[in-house]
């Protein structure tokens, strides 16, 4: 085995590990009121990615985008006209998902963090420009993707490989789970949503009950999004880091194994006296 397979191994499990540590801090910070200062610019982030989703799909199902905000609290908002309201709706908890775990697979599969963060905050700078609108005279939206952007793209020109790698790990962790973080939310809170100049709007999971499909509540709509949450982190963790580990460990058992096996076991010639 060479030094560089032994790298790329070892690479991997730092790969895992990090996936554990992140998905354990982003869940404790998440449910912990105390610590929620920690997490506050995260959560507006993760908001603005579950908007960007909706407005992204709406775009994707031949729609317009009248904007989309995030407000002070950490909820939002997104626009839109025409499009397919059964993608739109769900494209918030889904996008973010497949947003989360695509950056994952991305990052650990290509090690090329750095130039990944440079990309990622060059289109959030854009995407902002072009939908962000403000929230009670606040351009929170603009804010938050333009700064996020920038930070990006900041770490990704001047940070280490292992620190953008942590930074991006933690970002794809926080939004691919998003649906499953705002699962108690959804279920307990059907009648919640916010209160807008053009009136009262339902949570996502009320709406797409509503208007596309009636036949289930809201609360298992909820349920479902979020076990396709899991499911689609779960993909990405285990082509980009599980399965080839395992693959690896095997090779190296049935090299060590071939090393044995390839000694001759004929006996030496021995003089005789």
């Amino acid at each position: 085995m060479t030094q560089n397979d032994n790298n790329t191994r070892l690479g991997r499990r730092e790969s895992l590990m990090m996936l554990g540590l992140a998905t354990v801090l982003v869940y404790i910070l998440w449910n912990v009121a105390a610590l929620g200062f920690l997490t506050y610019p995260l959560r507006l982030f993760v908001t603005y990615v579950h908007e960007a989703g909706h407005s992204a799909a709406a775009l994707l199902t031949g729609g317009d985008v009248i904007g989309f905000q995030v407000n002070s609290d950490g909820s939002g908002l997104a626009t839109t006209r025409g499009g397919s309201r059964a993608i739109i709706l769900p494209a918030g908890y889904i996008g973010a998902a497949f947003f989360g775990a695509a950056l994952f697979y991305v990052v650990n599969t290509t090690r090329a963090a750095k130039s990944i963060a440079i990309a990622i905050g060059v289109g959030l700078i854009v995407f902002s420009l072009f939908y962000a609108v403000p929230s009670d005279g606040l351009p929170v939206a603009l804010f938050i993707g333009a700064g996020m952007g920038w930070l990006l793209i900041a770490v990704g020109w001047k940070a280490s490989s292992s620190a953008t790698l942590v930074l991006l790990n933690v970002l794809a962790i926080m939004t691919a789970l998003n649906a499953v973080l705002d699962l108690i939310y959804l279920t307990r809170n059907t009648d919640v949503g916010l209160s807008t100049g053009a009136g009262f709007v339902r949570n996502d999971a009320v709406a797409f009950q509503q208007e596309v499909a009636s036949f289930l509540p809201a609360s298992v709509w909820a349920f479902l999004w979020a076990g396709i949450a899991v499911l689609m982190i779960a993909v990405a963790v285990y082509f980009s880091v599980l399965r080839p580990l395992l693959r690896d460990t095997g090779d190296a058992v049935r090299g060590g194994v071939g090393g044995i096996s390839s000694l001759d076991p004929r006996p030496k010639n021995r003089d005789r006296n």
